[in-house]
């Protein structure tokens, strides 16, 4: 409280994040000003969370951890395209981290260390920190975007006479594959037959409603609009069976409307969907 009785506020000729932490923390509602002052009392209704918070975060970054494994992970890739994903997202959040870290450094450093940034006057630290820190920083991210989203786009290889290509039609809600380099393939339901180490091109089209494509350990999403055809290109590194599934909600059997990829060795392909045929 200053001198005209007010709360909350930093008292005459004081104007450090700390006064203001240290009034907070006289009620309630300032519970986090008593962890961020040393000299400031602790409610009695903080100690059990700071006995539980240490296991509340290891369970927490245990859960974070395990989501990034699985047939619906895009930082698993098993192609080139869905690596280009995933190194653009491991490099925007280490990014993100170290400004994060930055900040809360600064903002502990005006807390704890008396005088810090006294001598920078408020406009220089708007300057600094709101135009001339992440300017470039976002122009580096911009360009580096660009160049996976070309590698994005080409699907691990360019266009060629060995390019397969396939259409996927989208329906309320399940996914048909027709083949279009082997004629008199049977079409199939909920499961694409690909060859591994070559690139894939999908159309894909709707019959009813806007639904999306997405294998995410092979590439990312492409929109299935009726009345019009889009194109994805992928391709599967291995051999092996990879999930997919409608990202677009659809309806009430979007959670079902998923399908399976199965990547078979290049001599194994057309003998894999005879096998069908002969089902």
């Amino acid at each position: 409280m200053n001198a005209h009785r007010m709360q909350r506020v930093a008292c005459d000729g004081d104007g450090r994040a700390c006064v203001f932490f240290r009034n907070l923390g006289y009620d309630r509602v300032g519970a986090i000003g008593c962890l961020v002052h040393r000299d400031a009392p602790l409610p009695r209704s903080i100690l059990p969370c700071r006995r539980w918070f240490p296991k509340i975060a290891i369970v927490a970054m245990m859960g974070i951890a395990a989501g990034c494994t699985g047939d619906l992970s895009a930082l698993e890739p098993a192609g080139p395209s869905a690596a280009s994903i995933a190194r653009l997202w491991w490099v925007m959040l280490i990014v993100s981290l170290l400004i994060f870290s930055l900040v809360i450094g600064l903002f502990l450093a005006t807390v704890f260390v008396p005088g810090f940034g006294r001598r920078i006057s408020a406009q220089s630290w708007i300057g600094g920190g709101g135009i001339a820190l992440p300017l470039p920083i976002l122009f580096v991210l911009t360009l580096y975007a660009f160049w996976q989203g070309e590698h994005l786009l080409r699907g691990g290889g360019s266009l060629s006479p060995d390019t397969i290509r396939i259409e996927a039609l989208a329906t309320r809600w399940n996914w048909q594959f027709a083949y279009l380099d082997l004629p008199g393939a049977p079409l199939t339901h909920g499961t694409l037959h690909i060859p591994a180490g070559r690139t894939v091109e999908i159309a894909v089209t709707s019959e009813d409603v806007i639904h999306s494509l997405w294998i995410p350990r092979l590439g990312g999403k492409i929109d299935a609009v009726p009345g019009h055809t889009t194109f994805l290109r992928l391709r599967a590194d291995t051999p092996g069976r990879y999930a997919g599934q409608c990202s677009e909600y659809c309806g009430t059997g979007h959670a079902g409307m998923r399908f399976e990829v199965l990547a078979h060795a290049p001599e194994d392909y057309p003998t894999a969907l005879d096998y069908q045929e002969d089902q």
